[in-house]
């Protein structure tokens, strides 16, 4: 297993993080629940094989997952590792971040938390999230020893991301990041400006909710170009192990199978900064364009439709349909569109009122397409 300094906390981290949202399911399909030995198993092999950094949260899995790592870190295999989690803080007052951090405490079975995020800055939060004075009361738990560390999750543009990792001199953040999101999300001057700013960096959705793990026609032939066989989900690793400012890359992973074989990937040798050559990078570069080029619905995520009367996220929709299809693979975006419909803003919503189609540059029929989009990604549940 190959190691990494994290940030400036003093641990050498492994490059390979587990990700505990994602733990095996009793039937595979999110109906009915983790599979409780399973998970056990997956996450104690995996210390015994070198993974030492486990990411989970409060709310994973139904408020169990923190519960599931703690029993499986029992019996002297909590000290080998460092622990993450984190909180949906935002709107809550101080004593009720105080008593959610102590309930984690007592499911990790644990004394203190090594790293504690505050749970997805945003850009739509982040001018509110300053005026609460939860930093200040993070800086508490650390001074009284319940964490060690602390940082926050990210999701959303570069341009906020700048201006979050300024504001304080936090230690670490994690963020979405793949060979596909490098106009999305923070992108690479945002990893760059975390690096700048000293703060370790763990990167989520390596392979895209597992979609990178796939690789339909043109992204194959992109692969094949090479002289080296490798699967496409060591081609996304790779991308994101040849960065030097990245710490630690998390995984979800859900079997053993997938288990052994990103250790395996991860243990290699060359798994290293800078380790990508030039010809790697075109390679990595045509993939990138073939997964680009099977789209069904030409949405360029301009957002010149949205805010839509009727509430619903337009072009995460299309977003989510598109990636279903350029994947092959479609349980992640049903995953994401699922979480949609439970807030009430899945594209049933839509009225049909036709506000948003001399908006759409692409000329989009977009209530016709909500509905194709809607029939293909409806159906999930956990």
């Amino acid at each position: 297993m190959q190691y990494r300094n994290l940030g400036n906390t003093g641990f050498k981290t492994s490059l390979l993080g587990l990700g505990c949202m994602r733990l095996p399911f009793v039937d595979g399909d999110g109906n009915k629940g983790v599979d409780r030995e399973a998970a056990y198993e997956l996450i104690r092999y995996a210390v015994d094989h070198g993974i030492n950094y486990f990411d989970t949260a409060m709310g994973y899995h139904g408020g169990e997952s923190e519960t599931m790592l703690g029993e499986a870190l029992k019996g002297g295999l909590r000290e080998k590792v460092w622990i993450t989690t984190k909180q949906p803080f935002f709107g809550k007052t101080h004593d009720e971040v105080r008593r959610n951090l102590e309930a984690t405490l007592k499911k990790l079975r644990t004394n203190y938390i090594d790293m504690y995020y505050m749970h997805r800055i945003f850009p739509g939060n982040w001018e509110d999230i300053q005026k609460t004075g939860h930093y200040e009361l993070f800086e508490k738990f650390k001074a009284e020893g319940l964490i060690r560390h602390f940082g926050f999750s990210y999701h959303g543009n570069y341009e906020n991301f700048s201006d979050v990792v300024a504001k304080y001199p936090w230690e670490m953040c994690m963020v979405q990041h793949n060979l596909l999101d490098t106009k999305k999300e923070v992108t690479i001057a945002g990893i760059k400006a975390a690096a700048k700013h000293g703060i370790a960096l763990a990167i989520m959705e390596p392979l895209r909710g597992g979609g990178l793990a796939y690789a339909p026609g043109p992204v194959e032939a992109a692969y094949d170009s090479y002289h080296i066989k490798r699967t496409p989900s060591e081609w996304a690793f790779r991308y994101l192990a040849d960065m030097p400012e990245v710490s630690v890359v998390l995984s979800g992973m859900s079997d053993m199978a997938q288990l052994k074989e990103n250790i395996a990937i991860f243990s290699q040798a060359d798994m290293q900064p800078n380790c990508l050559s030039t010809e790697e990078k075109s390679i990595i570069t045509k993939a990138r364009k073939g997964y680009e080029s099977i789209v069904s619905i030409p949405c360029t995520e301009c957002n010149y439709c949205v805010p839509c009367p009727c509430d619903v996220p337009i072009p995460l929709a299309f977003s989510l349909y598109n990636d279903a299809n350029r994947f092959g693979h479609d349980s992640q975006p049903k995953r994401a569109y699922w979480f949609s419909k439970n807030a009430g803003r899945d594209a049933t919503n839509c009225t049909n009122c036709g506000e948003c189609v001399p908006k759409c540059p692409q000329l989009i029929d977009i209530p016709k397409e909500l509905q194709v989009a809607h029939t293909k990604l409806d159906g999930w549940a956990e």
